[in-house]
């Protein structure tokens, strides 16, 4: 018998993720604090329900999304959240980006109370959860992972066990967002720059495209945003904060010096502080741009 799936925050990612799980046939039940996003669930077959004790109570799986650990651990903790709710052998994964400590303490409340957990963090942005396209890193026990593998399948393409630890996808995925904390930048001095310059911004990218300048972020933010002067967010500048503090307070615990990485923080919370933060995170080009003397020739 197929199980019954159960998902809890249909943002930016949960929303796709889930409608990809229908596509593939399954129940889902669903809930979100958003009406709207929950009116696009039942659009798109879901079955909503009132609160997320309803959809726990009903489910097998039980699989989360949400934007900062502070509303993970509610979510999970609180009274009528899942720990209290769910049933004895349901399995829970989490595909936020949290702190890796909530991972490991979730993992052990979980096992305590006959549940299986995996911290399951995702990267590829919302045209990677709409296309199922994700990069899906997973920390947790072999058979919990070979449980949920087929739900991996389908919201997404890279599928990486990375050992039993339940936090190790998330150490990883803090690592990835750290790096693109630096290329978000680099990209918005670099075009700013160049323009300054006088050099077309279509040109710069056509040239470092086929140079060691290529990234992928460039090619993203650019291509995506930039060129097409359009901020709305894949991934909002406050999400890309919160994760470089994460990633900071990772590096202290195990005294690393992130010698760049530190000030990204100051520089990315000045950047939200300006107007940015529910912009899509290339907007670093136009908080670059308002403090400079060019006239932008996107």
């Amino acid at each position: 018998m197929t199980e019954k799936l159960g998902f809890i925050g249909l943002g930016n990612m949960g929303l796709p993720m889930s409608v990809n799980l229908l596509k593939a046939g399954y129940k889902v039940y669903g809930f979100d604090t958003n009406s709207q996003a929950m009116e696009q669930f039942k659009k798109e077959g879901g079955v909503g329900l009132a609160t997320a004790k309803e959809v726990v109570e009903q489910s097998d799986i039980i699989m989360t999304s949400l934007p900062t650990p502070q509303i993970v651990e509610q979510v999970y903790r609180s009274e009528p959240g899942i720990m209290h709710h769910a049933k004895i052998g349901s399995l829970l994964i989490d595909f936020s980006t949290v702190n890796p400590e909530l991972n490991d303490s979730l993992h052990k409340e979980a096992q305590s109370l006959g549940l299986g957990y995996l911290g399951a963090p995702v990267s590829g942005g919302v045209i990677g959860a709409i296309n199922a396209t994700l990069t899906i890193m997973v920390g947790g026990e072999k058979d919990d992972y070979q449980r949920g593998s087929e739900i991996f399948r389908i919201v997404g393409q890279n599928i990486y066990h990375l050992g039993t630890s339940p936090s190790v996808g998330t150490r990883i995925k803090l690592l990835n967002n750290l790096m693109i904390g630096f290329y978000t930048e680099a990209v918005a001095e670099t075009i700013v720059l160049g323009e300054t310059m006088g050099i077309h911004a279509d040109t710069l990218y056509e040239v470092l495209s086929n140079s060691y300048g290529q990234s992928r972020i460039y090619e993203r933010n650019y291509l995506e945003y930039m060129k097409n002067e359009n901020y709305q967010p894949g991934f909002t500048t406050n999400l890309l904060l919160k994760d470089l503090k994460l990633a900071k307070n990772m590096a202290e615990e195990v005294g690393v010096p992130l010698r760049i990485g530190e000030k990204l923080v100051d520089l990315y919370e000045d950047i939200a502080q300006h107007g940015y933060g529910e912009n899509d995170m290339s907007a670093a080009y136009l908080s670059l741009n308002s403090l400079s003397k060019s006239t932008p020739t996107l």
